[in-house]
């Protein structure tokens, strides 16, 4: 099959019109007609190779929504002509002690959608038929694509900190990512506490589903919420004041990273240890959990604002993203 896209060549490189073929499907493979694509803050590092694994020519994307249009022979779950999303993982061993305990996402061989292989800024893209997620008939596609990356990236937390309708809870970071987080634990029931340190989206934030928004900078205001979250999610990636965000937590609260920080975080040991306190971090989530998590979208009826490209019109979209002006996650269009 004859693959149309749009790939880096180089770091930092414009993307270009790319054709590529894939060979014989495999046996628990299915083929995917890209209908929409998010881009990620992580496409833009693979197109920079900030992380240093890029390999080039490179096709991003890896927040995909589409249909299944030619599946093999021992493909389970999924059908042709099934709407599926692909997220940052296309495959994963499936024998393993993580697999084999639903934990896909930590498979020790998992394969990256855009790590290695080619992704959904294309016609088509291929993954393994454990990693097509079946979409509810009622979602809504356009805006779906980043509830694959971005979306599972901060409802797995939820999960794995076992937080409760009645926690108080606070959100660093009101971008790309922290926004879906806002609008899942509004929906989740708690008292939502967003660090930001932009007064303009004050308004804009609580309507997306905040109790309070507190200036990240003003340490007066981080003062006044001292000891009484019972879970923060850091979505930024840089670093920062760690200890006056764990002096925000109740006794028992978590700070949980999604943001990749690239520096070392330093966080005080005597902060933790009096009030039980913990640090944690994640990656995205299960295929199962995946799922369950757009299940909870269509019943509240929760995505990510978005603003739509065509795809011919993919550089102007990733300049967009470049200059900050994203809001806050944008797809492509097929």
């Amino acid at each position: 099959m004859k693959i149309n896209a749009y790939a880096a060549m180089e770091p930092k490189g414009k993307l270009e019109a790319y054709s590529y073929e894939l060979g014989e499907i495999g046996s628990e493979e299915v083929d995917i007609k890209v209908s929409y694509c998010g881009i990620c803050h992580s496409d833009l590092s693979m197109i920079n190779n900030d992380w240093g694994m890029t390999q080039y020519p490179l096709v991003p994307g890896h927040e995909i929504v589409g249909e299944v249009v030619s599946a093999g022979s021992s493909v389970k779950n999924v059908k042709v002509g099934d709407k599926v999303g692909l997220g940052w993982f296309s495959a994963s061993c499936t024998s393993c002690q993580e697999c084999m305990s639903g934990n896909h996402h930590l498979c020790s061989k998992a394969e990256s959608t855009i790590v290695g292989r080619h992704g959904g800024f294309a016609d088509y893209v291929r993954g393994h038929w454990t990693w097509a997620i079946p979409l509810p008939d009622a979602i809504d596609m356009s805006k779906a694509g980043p509830l694959l990356c971005g979306g599972i990236t901060v409802f797995n937390p939820i999960i794995l900190a076992g937080v409760k309708p009645t926690d108080s809870v606070g959100v660093i970071g009101i971008g790309g990512l922290g926004h879906m987080a806002l609008k899942f634990l509004k929906h989740w029931g708690c008292e939502v506490i967003a660090f930001s340190s932009n007064p303009a989206k004050k308004n804009e934030i609580l309507k997306m589903g905040a109790t309070k928004v507190i200036n990240s900078r003003d340490p007066e205001e981080l003062a006044s919420i001292a000891g009484k979250l019972n879970f923060v999610l850091n979505t930024t990636n840089v670093s920062l004041d760690w200890n006056s965000y764990i002096s925000t937590l109740a006794p028992k609260g978590k700070l949980h990273t999604v943001g990749a920080v690239l520096e070392p975080m330093a966080i005080p040991a005597f902060s933790l240890i009096g009030g039980e306190k913990s640090v944690s971090g994640s990656p995205l989530g299960s295929p199962a959990l995946t799922k369950t998590m757009l299940d909870f979208c269509v019943r509240h009826d929760i995505y990510p604002t978005v603003e739509e490209f065509p795809m011919e019109e993919v550089n102007k979209a990733i300049t967009h993203l470049e200059e900050g002006k994203a809001r806050f996650r944008l797809v492509l269009k097929k």
